[in-house]
């Protein structure tokens, strides 16, 4: 694969997937625990969560920054050219929304672990983080939609 162009696409494509189907699943896994009400189940997800989202989220959006902006040089787009910076906009819209929701899953594990080690219910605390947890999520996932169809049309 000697054509840069094809190279990062691939890896821009390839990130954008890991990027959007790992926040969608933990997304999904932890709605789930949440609803099963089993703090032993909500703390294991919740800290599977937290870690899967460093790994899976964060490196794969930086590497959707870099691999756009090269994207864009290659491909020689302006950068004034407005599905670029909707593109832009939403991926920060996106961001803005996933940086508190980390803390909050942190936060959210961290009580249902001490839940679950001391035999007691959730705490009433943790349902208000998840709850914002949850509003936070609708946000990032109509951005991220938007974001790929932006990708797709290049209007």
């Amino acid at each position: 694969m000697s054509d840069p162009y094809l190279l990062l696409r691939l890896i821009h494509i390839l990130s954008a997937t890991l990027l959007f189907g790992t926040g969608l699943g933990t997304a999904y896994f932890l709605w789930r625990a949440n609803r099963s009400g089993d703090v032993a189940a909500i703390a294991r997800t919740a800290r599977h969560v937290v870690t899967a989202d460093w790994l899976f989220v964060a490196g794969p959006g930086v590497i959707q920054l870099a691999t756009g902006a090269a994207l864009v040089e290659v491909a020689g787009y302006s950068w004034d050219e407005g599905w670029i910076l909707l593109a832009l906009g939403l991926f920060l819209l996106a961001f803005v929304c996933w940086l508190p929701v980390v803390g909050l899953q942190m936060r959210m594990r961290d009580l249902a672990e001490a839940a679950r080690d001391r035999g007691e219910a959730l705490p009433a605390a943790y349902a208000r983080l998840a709850r914002a947890w949850f509003l936070l999520g609708w946000p990032a996932f109509i951005a991220m939609i938007g974001i790929y169809t932006l990708m797709v049309f290049r209007p």
